[in-house]
């Protein structure tokens, strides 16, 4: 389990495809040295295990749905990764909770820069918009983030100066993918709701038929 608050930037030294799993290396001396066999740490947003490490650097590995789900199959030696450990329960929780399970891609569709701000607006999926609502908390790339707008085909971010200098986001163009994962609350609640409303006992039978007036109607809003 993550926050969404990115601890450091690293850097992928190397990728060692081997039958359906690739070990990913990873510079990042700032934690490199804490990690030990076994910990999680999230690499741009998504939860690896880490099966190696040392001073300066430490590996992953990652499965063909990881790939395919996520950016990382995309990676090449030399891409930049924001990375966090896994939270601890004795400590504030200053982003929103973040599972590291990516739900799917959105695409940098405009960049709006200002003089010391940015907005980012990404087209994404039905699906994946159904979970983002104004003023909700999004994960893009792991990093915990306030949405501003959303419409049938995009939603819209706002960076500050930090997240701009201590993340990938600057990196970002038109055109370039993220890795998302919508607000995990809204997700359980949102598939309560629809088992409810459908009358279905079997989650196999649940159908998307969840709508404001059914809330309105049933006392959630």
């Amino acid at each position: 389990m993550f926050t969404g608050l990115i601890e450091t930037v690293g850097t992928l030294s190397a990728i060692h495809p081997k039958d359906d799993v690739w070990k990913l290396d990873i510079v990042a001396p700032k934690i490199a040295g804490e990690l030990r066999i076994g910990d999680s740490v999230s690499i741009s947003g998504a939860c690896s295990t880490v099966v190696r490490s040392d001073s300066r650097s430490f590996s992953v590995e990652i499965m063909e749905e990881t790939r395919i789900r996520t950016k990382l199959g995309s990676l090449r030696s030399g891409s930049r990764v924001n990375l966090e450990r896994a939270m601890r329960l004795d400590s504030r929780l200053d982003g929103h909770i973040v599972s590291g399970h990516i739900d799917g891609l959105a695409y940098v569709s405009k960049i709006e820069i200002s003089p010391k701000t940015r907005k980012y607006y990404f087209e994404a999926p039905p699906e994946l918009l159904s979970g983002i609502v104004p003023k909700g908390s999004v994960a893009i790339d792991g990093i915990s983030l306030t949405v501003i707008d959303v419409d049938a085909e995009s939603f819209s971010v706002g960076i500050i100066p930090t997240t701009i200098s201590d993340t990938t986001l600057s990196e970002l163009k038109e055109g370039d993918a993220v890795n998302i994962e919508t607000d995990m609350i809204g997700k359980y609640i949102t598939k309560f709701l629809n088992a409810r409303f459908s009358g279905a006992e079997n989650t196999d039978e649940v159908k998307n038929t969840l709508t404001w007036d059914k809330l309105v109607k049933y006392g959630w809003v």
